[in-house]
């Protein structure tokens, strides 16, 4: 049985939350809960999700994503092949309630 606990996204400064699903990126997981991320190519190249990382922990799904060494230590990831570790606040201020 898994016990694991479902780590919750919060997207700032909507407020919109959803839970991060096993296996999928933050944008699936989004997209799933009714959440749009802005996206274009969704394999970490075309940076059109490229968004702050408040607080939190995440892992990617591919070994280089498109973000410099300065990008990624200043916060900024690409939500389309990450997966949150933790609990994440991110700054998307294009983000859409699909459900409104």
């Amino acid at each position: 049985m898994d016990n694991k606990k479902p780590f919750f996204v919060e997207i700032q400064p909507s407020g919109l939350q959803f839970e991060q699903v096993d296996g999928l990126s933050l944008l699936q997981s989004g997209l799933r809960a009714g959440v749009r991320l802005p996206n274009s190519c969704r394999n970490g190249t075309c940076r059109t999700c490229m968004c702050k990382l408040f607080t939190g922990e995440i892992a990617y799904q591919i070994e280089w994503p498109g973000l410099t060494r300065e990008e990624k230590a200043e916060g900024w990831i690409l939500p389309c092949v990450a997966e949150a570790t933790s609990d994440l606040a991110l700054d998307v201020p294009a983000a859409i309630d699909l459900k409104a």
